[in-house]
């Protein structure tokens, strides 16, 4: 147990005691307890596994390469259309975390068991997301922007695409890529 995680356990305001169960769980699976993020992240040989976090609405175990795992019971949740790799499983309270105790293990041992093996997730290319208009224009307009953009990483490229395509207005898709002109030609990705 990290001495980290005892502290956002115990200053935690919502989800605690099903936050402690999660927990209690997981610790029960060769894993090492680290607090990333701002969570209780559990990783094999340092690459992450799976973390607890909660939301408003439910406390969640994510596990990062979610998308892997069999899910042979159909629990398993993704968070949004765009998510590739990630799975949730959501939680309103303790007993039914309790009723998936056994569920929630064999999770964990199977995701430990993908990063054993070293299996990755195949991400989609760049290419196959949505690329606006709008953004394809400036692009076509302004060599430099797109030889930035080419050299951004793909995770940066895609973070952006995903941004500006999520727009359902074209003005609004307009306004975004005019305000991350700059950071593009700066070689930053969106959140940066």
């Amino acid at each position: 147990m990290n001495p980290k995680v005892d502290a956002y356990v115990s200053k935690a305001k919502t989800w605690k005691e099903e936050i402690e169960l999660l927990r209690s769980i997981v610790l029960e699976c060769p894993l090492t307890e680290e607090l990333k993020w701002g969570n209780p992240c559990y990783t094999h040989e340092d690459k992450n596994v799976v973390l607890i976090h909660v939301f408003k609405e439910y406390a969640a175990l994510l596990f990062f390469k979610g998308s892997l795992l069999k899910d042979s019971k159909g629990v398993m949740i993704q968070q949004t259309e765009n998510t590739q790799a990630t799975r949730q499983l959501r939680f309103t309270s303790v007993s039914e975390i309790s009723k998936l105790r056994t569920t929630i293990k064999a999770y964990v041992k199977e995701a430990i068991a993908v990063e054993k093996a070293g299996l990755k997730v195949e991400f989609k290319k760049t290419t196959e997301f949505n690329m606006p208009e709008e953004f394809q224009a400036k692009l076509d307009s302004m060599p430099k922007l797109k030889k930035a953009f080419d050299a951004l990483t793909p995770g940066r490229q895609r973070a952006y695409l995903l941004h500006f395509s999520s727009a359902k207005q074209s003005k609004t898709r307009e306004s975004r890529v005019e305000k991350a002109i700059p950071q593009i030609l700066d070689g930053k990705g969106l959140d940066d």
